[in-house]
């Protein structure tokens, strides 16, 4: 089995789990950096050079695409699909799970349960904003924030309208979503594989900040899921067409609530807080779904596409 890892760095620990979980079973595995990879496109024929190489067809790809870097990695996971190659995560479902706007369409769409959310141009009147969300306190998020940065907790109307006014003066998209304080500073990540939870883990934000993202000084434990904790996670990670991704909820009086689905989820805080082999499960999925190519012929494969609807 020949299988690219697309990552920026071999050293991250994700990448390391993965390529190590690739070795363990025999695989050819290499870590591929996506941004120094170039594709040629020509009648009837697709390649993808690499750092001076023409790279041999692998049998599965597995994208590790960094958010600011969508645009360029889904273009070559999109290559990759087009040459008939398996990716764990198909390149349409990246780009929809980056657009946390289109992702809350998706989930409402999807009767599935999120925090009551208003997006609105910098011509809207805070005020009617700050009414349309129910009132403070309030989350005002910025679209193209990652791991808890550009997320700002206001805790009254004043400082709501503030706030507002400030990044829409800088013309920044924003969503502001009601704010679930019985959460208390934590939320659910689940892992889900192939249409099953594999592992999930409860994150807790550091003490004062109601963000709980690892990388802002949470702490995560293992989790057990209730029943509509884990069909939430499952109706969500199916309705975005992932087949690998970590989905975040928040606990809630009326349930749970779906705030995101991470299309390329980090291994560490799962791994170490369940002591389940993730990355092996990964592996397990890629060799339910795809056949070795016969190298006496090239087109001999068989692929399970990804969901690419919506």
């Amino acid at each position: 089995m020949r299988v690219y890892i697309l990552s920026r760095s071999p050293s991250l620990y994700s990448t390391k789990r993965l390529f190590e979980a690739g070795q363990a079973r025999g695989w050819e595995i290499r870590v591929i950096d996506y941004l120094k990879c170039s594709i040629e496109i020509m009648k009837g024929e697709l390649q993808v050079n690499y750092l001076g190489e023409k790279l041999p067809v692998p049998d599965a790809i597995i994208p590790r695409i960094g958010a600011s870097r969508t645009f360029y990695g889904t273009a070559m996971v999109r290559h990759f699909e087009m040459m008939d190659v398996f990716t764990i995560t198909g390149s349409l479902a990246i780009k929809r799970s980056r657009d946390k706007l289109r992702s809350l369409q998706i989930f409402s769409k999807h009767d599935i349960d999120m925090p009551k959310t208003i997006f609105a141009s910098n011509k809207s009147s805070a005020k009617d904003i700050i009414e349309l969300s129910g009132g403070a306190p309030l989350v005002l998020k910025i679209l193209e924030g990652t791991q808890g940065v550009g997320v700002v907790l206001v805790d009254s109307d004043k400082a709501a309208k503030s706030v507002l006014d400030a990044f829409y003066g800088m013309d920044v998209n924003l969503l502001v979503q009601e704010f679930i304080e019985e959460a208390g500073g934590a939320d659910i990540r689940v892992l889900v594989i192939d249409g099953k939870v594999v592992g999930a883990m409860k994150r807790q934000g550091a003490e004062g900040d109601f963000r709980s993202n690892l990388h802002q000084g949470g702490s995560a434990t293992v989790h057990k899921l209730t029943r509509k904790e884990k069909s939430t996670a499952l109706a969500a990670a199916k309705a975005m067409g992932l087949g690998v991704c970590g989905v975040d909820m928040i606990p809630s009086s009326r349930g749970p609530l779906v705030m995101e689905v991470n299309s390329s989820p980090g291994l560490e805080g799962i791994e170490k807080s369940t002591n389940l082999d993730i990355a092996g499960s990964i592996m397990d999925y890629i060799e339910k779904n795809v056949t070795p190519k016969d190298d006496s012929n090239p087109k001999k494969r068989r692929i399970k596409r990804d969901n690419i609807g919506a």
